[in-house]
């Protein structure tokens, strides 16, 4: 069976999983909340909010190693089942995410997925020193960059799920934008998605995908 995608992308923060990393990492800080939760329904500029967060939180290397254990006991349902149908169908699979690269890595590790992700760098003693300021996925539209680029490499029709306004801003790029609402429910994917999927279940998607 041929799918009807060949390249899916895949969100991670509630998407693929229940949580929102960085506000695990904040233990709870609704200062901290309240500013992802504003950046993922595209009412503050990623770029404007990704430095502030991390130096709100300063995470150290102990505590991403514990998030990245964290990201695959958080598993949305139908999340290894979705991966699992896709493989099997042909699907590549490639997660993006702003997101810890060293924690979102045990998921790509899990599923044998390739992640595009944000890089931390720490001190010898495993102190926050930054992150990679490089990256496009620090700044608004930097999905889209990430999906074009692996794009630009490869053939096939192409699919992006995904919660965030962030995640949206990839439409452009794809064939198919699936909108998920299983952990968040945000109007303007919504209103935007060429699909939404409510959930809760993550493979009600691939109805869509193969």
């Amino acid at each position: 069976m041929t799918p009807k995608y060949r390249l899916v992308f895949f969100d991670v923060d509630s998407t693929l999983v229940t949580i929102e990393g960085i506000d695990v990492l904040a233990g709870g800080n609704p200062e901290v909340a309240k500013l992802t939760e504003a950046a993922m329904n595209g009412e503050i500029p990623l770029d404007q909010v990704y430095a502030r967060r991390l130096e709100m939180i300063r995470p150290t290397r102990d505590a991403v190693a514990k998030l990245a254990q964290r990201y695959v006991d958080s598993l949305v349902d139908g999340a290894r089942a979705t991966l699992v149908a896709l493989k099997k169908a042909g699907c590549i699979i490639h997660f993006v995410t702003a997101g810890i690269e060293q924690a979102v890595t045990s998921l790509g590790l899990e599923f044998g997925v390739k992640v595009h992700a944000v890089a931390l760098q720490f001190t010898e003693s495993g102190e926050y020193k930054d992150f990679d300021r490089r990256s496009p996925l620090t700044r608004p539209g930097g999905k889209e960059i990430v999906v074009r680029d692996v794009r630009s490499r490869m053939h096939g029709n192409a699919a992006f799920v995904g919660d965030g306004v962030s995640d949206l801003e990839a439409k452009p790029a794809v064939d198919l934008f699936i909108g998920f609402g299983g952990v968040h429910l945000r109007p303007r994917v919504r209103d935007n998605a060429d699909v939404f999927v409510r959930g809760p279940r993550l493979d009600d998607v691939l109805p869509h995908l193969i």
